[in-house]
């Protein structure tokens, strides 16, 4: 009975995470013995069309070495013409109580950010997503060198539900 219902709820699991046609990309790529401060983790993509809107996200995952309730990161979206928009972003990872906000059911956590909401991409072309972590221990100006706990990292691309 127990392996019925673990298949069952496997099924159940496949057909709601196959069944969404909202998700246009995503990618996620590994962060092993931590993350460098001078490493960009990039990703390229090419938009279907120049007329639907999208909503971007960052999607990271992270263990319990993650020392930091916070993360900071310094996001580039590089345009197939050569523009450039760079973002400074901050997000929450944990509760005041130490609590991870990610999801998941054992010391790995995933959580879904939003980057950017309801971006037309004017152009058809290559646009690439370059993503670094700026994070710093209070009172220091260098970064930390090399950031625990961060163990993969990726972007995922939605069609808006916004007309």
């Amino acid at each position: 009975m127990h392996k019925r219902l673990v298949f069952l709820s496997l099924m159940a699991l496949m057909f709601v995470a196959c069944s969404s046609d909202a998700n246009v990309f995503g990618e996620y790529k590994p962060i092993k013995n931590g993350w460098d401060k001078n490493e960009k983790v990039s990703f390229e993509f090419q938009p279907k069309d120049t007329l639907n809107a999208y909503n971007l996200f960052i999607n990271l995952r992270n263990d319990d070495s993650y020392k930091f309730s916070n993360l900071y990161l310094i996001v580039n979206l590089d345009f197939p013409g050569g523009k450039t928009v760079s973002d400074t972003l901050e997000y929450e990872m944990a509760k005041p109580s130490g609590e991870w906000l990610g999801k998941g059911f054992s010391s790995l956590k995933e959580s879904k950010l939003y980057y950017k909401e309801n971006v037309v991409f004017p152009t058809m072309g290559t646009y690439n997503i370059a993503i670094e972590h700026a994070m710093r221990k209070n009172g220091t100006v260098d970064g930390i060198t090399s950031l625990k706990g961060i163990t993969a990292v990726g972007i995922s691309i939605e069609k808006s539900a916004e007309k």
